[in-house]
């Protein structure tokens, strides 16, 4: 049994790194005004200066888009594990789902990621890993359960009007009053993003996501990103420093694309980690 994997550009795996590991992305859309735009069109720094005249709206790739990608991919595999964001969140996961059942000669098994970015890459590049020592698509998603139970992230925002003019947040009456005065730290919950905590300044957001990853990095090897929108000054100070606190973390530094970008603003920052 050959076993392909798919993800879709939410995970944010660089282009290079995907094609070496074997992985099938398909792209979100991003919409300004009349043009629409794949995901994996946009730069993402270019993206972020548009986005601050002009707000996008996003939505999830075709269903005829992932319906080409299996057909393709029956040519060679017999089966396919798809892993998506949230289905909280986004009707994508849902879309994948369709289309691999309109699909003859191919078994397509959906993941619910139950996040986004690049925490969701590491569920794609661990299925990757598995597949090409052999795996079978039940054994992959099995050990993609395992890995769900030690994965965690925390992320705060400059303004939460994005999130929830985009219909992301859910919890989000408890802050209203407060908004323009806090930094809250959110995560998924039940595939949905809600508030975690409430912060008074951004730097003390970061601290206290730090004392979260501070709670598991001592336990077994992890993996971790910094996840920024547009602040790679800010987020590589920031790595540096985490690098420091925990040793024996593997850090990386990712980014909120375009898509997850249009509803968190610019401004971003998240920490995701898990068992390596």
């Amino acid at each position: 049994m050959k076993t392909a994997i798919v993800t879709d550009s939410t995970a944010y795996i660089p282009q290079q790194q995907a094609q070496d590991k074997g992985i099938h992305v398909v792209p979100l859309q991003i919409t300004f005004g009349a043009e629409s735009y794949a995901e994996t069109a946009l730069d993402t720094v270019e993206f972020y200066e548009k986005a601050r005249e002009e707000l996008p709206k996003t939505s999830q790739p075709p269903i005829g888009e992932f319906v080409s990608l299996y057909e393709k991919l029956s040519e060679q595999y017999d089966e396919v594990v798809a892993i998506h964001l949230s289905s909280g969140i986004s009707g994508t996961m849902a879309g994948s789902k369709q289309a691999g059942e309109m699909v003859d000669n191919m078994d397509v098994h959906v993941f619910d990621s139950e996040i986004a970015c690049a925490v969701q890459g590491f569920y794609a590049l661990k299925a990757a890993e598995l597949a090409n020592k052999g795996m079978k698509a039940e054994e992959i998603l099995a050990e993609l359960e395992e890995m769900k139970k030690t994965l965690r992230a925390y992320f705060m925002v400059e303004d939460l009007r994005h999130l929830q003019r985009g219909g992301r947040l859910s919890g989000a009456q408890a802050l209203v009053g407060s908004m323009l005065q806090i930094k809250p730290i959110l995560h998924f919950q039940d595939k949905l993003i809600v508030p975690y905590e409430k912060i008074r300044t951004r730097k003390k957001a970061m601290n206290r996501i730090v004392e979260e990853l501070k709670k598991d990095c001592g336990k077994e090897p992890l993996q971790a990103t910094v996840i920024h929108a547009n602040r790679l000054e800010e987020a590589e100070k920031w790595k540096a420093e985490l690098e420091r606190d925990c040793p024996n973390v593997e850090f990386t530094i990712s980014h909120f694309g375009p898509v997850i970008g249009t509803h968190l603003g610019e401004g971003a920052m998240g920490l995701g980690w898990a068992k390596k």
